[in-house]
C-alpha cells in the first residue's frame, strides 16, 4: 500500500502514437485495412481495461473476453490506485477516469496500532473503490465500445490459432502460462504468512495497520476503507502462527468469528463479512519471457507483488496501457510484444524488489516488535524502501522530527550524523567507506596511491574510513597488487596513512581489514579479468577443501592441521602490525568466499574433521582466528567480522545460519557484524536492487542484538537516513558512491543544510562548505502520494 510513482507505461496513448507516426514518415505503425482479431482470456480489471483500450484506439478490432465465472465475481473487496496510474487512465479513456472519480474514497493518513497506542502518519494521498463497482464501470465502457463479453464460458484451448492476438490474463493460477510452462519458464515462490480477505460495513477514517499480540505469535490487520460504508480488512499471519491459534481446523464462518473478535477494537465491535473468502498463502510470480508466437501475459499471469504494497490491480492496468501503447507505436506484433516487455520488465522488476521487502518486513514483524513505539512506526512506513526518510519528512515532518528527536538526533542532525560508539572508539557519523580492493600496492607495500586514496576519503567526513582487504601473507593475496601486513615495511607505510588520517582529519576513524584470500587466489586484477588465474608466477592455493573456485581455476589443497595453527598465528602477526601502524578499528573478513569465509559456508567446506560438517564446526577455525586476533588487538579499540550472509545459491548458507554464526563471532567478542552476501561460489543468482543486502543485516541485528553494518548498493543520504532511522542498521558502509565522489558524506551534509559536529570540512576546504545555488530553491516540493 506504500508505492509512490513508477506508472511508466501510463503515458498519453494519443500522444505516443502522434510521435511515432511523425517519426516514420507518412506510413502508419500499424496496417488498419487488416485490423486485429483479439481474444482475452481472464475479465479481470486487467484483461477487461486492455479490451477497452484497444477497441477505443480502433474500433474496427474484433475484441472478445473469455471469462469463466458470472460477470459479478470477484475476489476480495477494495482496490487502491495510485495518482500515477489514474493519470494514464485520464489521458488514455477520459470516460472511464471520469466514473472511477466519481465513487473513488479518498484520504490521507495512516495509522499503526502497536500496544494500545496509535501513532498517525499523514499526507499520503490513496484513492480506492470497490472491485466489483471497479468491474461494473469496465463492463459497461466494454460493451459501449462493442467489446464481445463472454461470461460463464471457458476459453477454447484454439484461440492462438483462430486469433491474432491473445492476452492471457487469467491470474496468478494462469492456465495458459502453465500450458506453455517451457516458454514462458515461471517461477512461483511461496511465502511464509497464511492471510484472509474480508469486509467491515464501516469506513475506516484511514489506512489502519494494527499489530495482535497474541498467546499464538503476533497477528496483524491492513485495513482501508472503499466506499462510503465499507472497508477492505486483511488478515495475515505466519503460517506456525496460523497453525497454534487453530485456524487450520475452523471453517469459515468460525475463522471469521475468531479474527473479529481478535480485532475487536479496530472493528469497532463490528463483524467481518466474506467473500468467497479462504486462507491462502502469497505466491510470487516472476517469468522468464512474457509472450510466445501471438500469445502474451498480462497482470497477475505474468507477475504478482505482495498485497502489502498493493501493487496488483495497478500493475494489470499499467501493462495494459502499454500493452495498448506498444501495438500503435511498433510496425508488427513481434516488435509491439517484445517493446511491451522491454518497457514493463524493469518497472515491474522494481516493484516486486519493494514488494518482497514488504513481505519479508511483515513475516518477521516480531523481531520488531520491542523497538521503540515511533521508531517500530517509521519501520513499517519505510519497510519496502519506497517510501524514504526525506520523502516521509514531505508528507509528515511533524511525524518524522517525532522519531527523530526520540531516536536521539539533536534538532537539525539528520540521522545518519549522530555518533556512535564501538568499544573505546566513539564514530561521528553513521557512515563508512567500505572496503574496496585497490590492487595497487607493491610486494605488498601500499604507496602514496592508497595514501591519496584513502586520505582523500578520510578528509571526505565520513566516520570510518577501511582500507582494501589486508592480506596476511603473501600466498593469501587474491592479486599479486594486494596490499599486506606480513612485514615490517608494510607496517610502516601503513602508519604513514593512518598518521596522515589522524592529522588532517582529525575525528575521522581508520579500520583495517585483515584477510587470506584461500582458493581465490593467484589471480589478475579485476580490471584485467576478474578471477582469472594469472598468466604466469603462480603460487599455490589453500583452502578449507580441495574445489576450485571456477572451472578454470587453481585447485587449491586441503589445510592440514599444521596449516591451519601457522595461518591462525599469521593473522595475529598481522594484527599486532596492524595496532602499531596506528589503526583504529580491525575487521576479520570471513566473507566473498576468501579463506575463512570457505570454512562458513557448506558449499566450500567438505571437510570431515573437527573443522567441517554442521555449523559449529565450520565455525570453529574461524573463531580460532578470531579469538587470536583479538588476543594481541588492544582491549579499548573495537573488533568487526565481515561475514556473507547468504551464498545466493542453492544449499549454501541460509539466513537462519547467518544469525548464529553472528551470534557465535559477538559471544566471542566482535563489536559488531559487517553483513554482506555472496561471491562465495561462481554459479551465485543474488537478488540485486537497491539496498539488497540490508534485510540481512536488519535480522542480524534485530534476532541477536548485535550492532550491525549495512553494505550493498546504498547510495544516496537518503537510504542512510532511513535504515539508521528505522533501526535496521547501526552503521551504513558505501563503496562506489565514494570512488565517485571522495567528499560524498560532506556533500552529503550540504545538501542536507547540516553544519553540525557529524560533518566537519578540513579547514582548507571550508570555503566550498556550502553547496552552490544553481536555480530557484523557493519552488514549492511537490507532494507526494501512495497508493496500489
Amino acid at each position: 500500500m506504500d508505492v509512490p510513482g513508477g506508472a511508466r507505461g501510463c503515458a498519453d496513448l494519443r500522444l505516443r502514437r502522434g510521435a511515432r507516426q511523425a517519426a516514420t514518415h507518412p506510413q502508419p505503425p500499424n496496417d488498419k485495412s487488416d485490423p486485429l482479431r483479439v481474444a482475452i482470456i481472464g475479465g479481470g480489471p486487467g484483461g477487461l481495461y486492455a479490451a477497452a483500450l484497444l477497441k477505443r484506439l480502433d474500433p474496427t478490432r474484433a475484441i472478445t473476453v473469455w471469462e469463466r465465472n458470472p460477470p459479478d465475481t470477484t475476489f476480495g473487496f477494495g482496490v487502491v490506485l495510485s495518482d500515477e496510474t489514474l493519470g494514464g487512465i485520464e489521458h488514455a479513456d477520459p470516460q472511464v477516469y471520469e466514473a472511477l472519480q466519481r465513487d473513488f474514497v479518498r484520504w490521507d493518513d495512516i495509522d499503526i496500532v502497536h500496544r494500545n497506542a496509535r501513532h498517525t502518519s499523514g499526507g499520503h494521498g490513496f484513492a480506492a473503490l470497490g472491485r466489483r463497482r471497479l468491474l461494473d464501470i469496465l463492463h459497461t465502457r466494454c460493451r459501449d465500445l462493442g467489446v464481445d463479453l463472454r461470461f460463464h464460458t471457458e476459453a477454447p484451448k484454439d484461440l492462438p490459432r483462430t486469433h491474432d492476438l491473445v492476452i492471457a490474463a487469467d491470474g496468478i493460477h494462469s492456465t495458459t502460462r502453465e500450458t506453455h510452462a517451457d516458454v514462458f519458464r515461471p517461477r512461483v515462490t511461496a511465502h511464509r504468512c497464511r492471510y484472509i480477505w474480508l469486509a467491515a460495513d464501516f469506513p475506516f477514517d484511514s489506512f489502519r495497520f494494527e499489530i495482535a499480540e497474541t498467546e499464538h505469535g503476533v497477528m496483524q490487520l491492513h485495513g482501508y476503507p472503499y466506499a462510503p460504508d465499507a472497508s477492505t480488512v486483511i488478515i495475515e499471519m505466519r503460517e506456525e502462527v496460523w497453525h497454534a491459534a487453530g485456524f487450520d481446523e475452523l471453517g469459515e464462518t468460525e475463522s471469521i468469528e475468531r479474527c473479529a473478535k481478535i480485532f475487536a477494537e479496530a472493528l469497532r465491535g463490528r463483524p467481518l463479512k466474506s467473500n468467497n473468502s479462504a486462507w491462502t498463502t502469497f505466491r510470487t510470480v516472476v517469468n522468464d519471457r512474457w509472450s510466445h508466437g501471438n500469445v502474451v501475459l498480462l497482470g497477475d499471469a505474468a507477475h504478482t507483488a505482495h498485497f502489502s504494497i498493493g501493487s496488483g490491480t495497478k500493475l494489470a492496468v499499467e501493462d495494459a496501457l502499454a500493452l495498448a501503447a506498444c501495438l500503435e507505436e511498433q510496425d508488427t506484433l513481434d516488435h509491439a510484444l517484445a517493446a511491451y516487455e522491454a518497457e514493463r520488465r524493469p518497472v515491474v522488476a522494481s516493484t516486486q524488489r519493494a514488494a518482497r521487502a514488504s513481505l519479508e518486513w511483515f513475516e518477521n514483524l516480531a523481531l520488531y516488535l520491542d523497538q521503540p513505539p515511533r521508531q517500530f512506526a517509521f519501520n513499517l512506513l519505510t519497510r519496502s524502501r519506497r517510501v524514504t526518510h526525506d520523502n516521509l519528512r514531505l508528507r509528515d515532518a511533524r511525524f518524522t522530527e517525532t522519531v527523530e528527536r526520540e531516536f536521539g538526533c539533536p534538532p537539525g542532525t539528520p540521522p545518519m550524523f549522530t555518533p556512535f560508539r564501538l568499544r573505546g572508539l566513539t564514530l561521528r557519523n553513521r557512515v563508512v567507506v567500505s572496503p574496496m580492493d585497490m590492487y595497487s600496492a607493491v610486494d605488498g607495500v601500499p604507496g602514496d596511491f592508497h595514501l591519496v586514496h584513502l586520505g582523500a576519503r578520510a578528509m571526505g567526513g565520513a566516520g570510518l574510513v577501511m582500507t582494501e582487504m589486508v592480506c596476511v601473507s603473501e600466498e593469501g593475496r587474491i592479486t599479486p597488487g594486494c596490499a599486506g601486513l606480513y612485514t615490517g615495511r608494510q607496517a610502516e607505510a601503513w602508519r604513514r596513512i593512518t598518521n596522515f588520517v589522524h592529522d588532517r582529519a582529525p575525528g575521522t576513524a581508520i579500520g583495517v581489514q585483515l584477510g587470506h584470500s584461500g582458493r581465490k587466489g593467484s589471480t589478475k586484477p579485476m580490471w584485467e579479468g576478474m578471477d582469472e588465474p594469472l598468466e604466469e608466477g603462480n603460487w599455490p592455493l589453500v583452502a578449507a577443501s580441495a574445489l576450485p573456485y571456477k572451472r578454470f581455476s587453481q585447485t587449491p589443497r586441503e589445510l592440514s592441521r599444521a596449516q591451519l595453527t601457522d595461518i591462525r598465528e599469521q593473522f595475529a602477526a598481522a594484527a599486532c602490525r596492524a595496532a602499531r601502524a596506528g589503526f583504529d578499528l580491525l575487521e576479520l573478513h570471513c566473507a566473498h568466499g576468501y579463506l575463512l569465509s570457505g570454512f562458513l559456508s557448506p558449499l566450500t567446506n567438505r571437510r570431515t574433521d573437527a573443522y567441517g560438517g554442521p555449523l559449529e564446526k565450520r565455525l570453529r577455525f574461524p573463531l580460532e582466528v578470531f579469538d587470536a586476533v583479538r588476543n594481541v588487538w588492544p582491549g579499548e579499540r573495537p573488533m568487526t567480522v565481515r561475514i556473507s550472509a547468504t551464498d545466493w545459491a542453492e544449499g549454501g548458507t541460509t539466513a537462519e545460519e547467518a544469525v548464529e554464526i553472528a551470534r557465535a563471532f559477538a559471544a566471542h567478542g566482535a563489536d559488531a557484524i559487517d553483513v554482506s552476501t555472496g561471491q562465495v561460489v561462481a554459479d551465485e543468482r543474488p537478488e540485486f536492487g537497491r539496498s539488497y543486502q540490508t534485510p540481512f543485516a536488519d535480522r542480524i541485528r534485530h534476532a541477536t542484538g548485535v550492532p550491525v553494518i549495512a553494505v550493498g548498493a546504498i547510495s544516496s543520504w537518503d537510504d542512510v537516513n532511513s535504515l539508521i532511522l528505522a533501526g535496521r542498521t547501526d552503521l551504513c558502509a558505501l563503496a562506489r558512491p565514494h570512488l565517485y565522489d571522495p567528499h560524498w558524506t560532506l556533500h552529503a551534509a550540504a545538501e542536507q543544510g547540516y553544519t553540525g559536529p557529524g560533518a566537519v570540512w578540513p579547514a582548507p576546504y571550508r570555503a566550498g562548505s556550502r553547496r552552490p545555488q544553481t536555480g530557484r530553491t523557493d519552488a514549492p516540493r511537490p507532494r507526494l502520494t501512495l497508493g496500489r
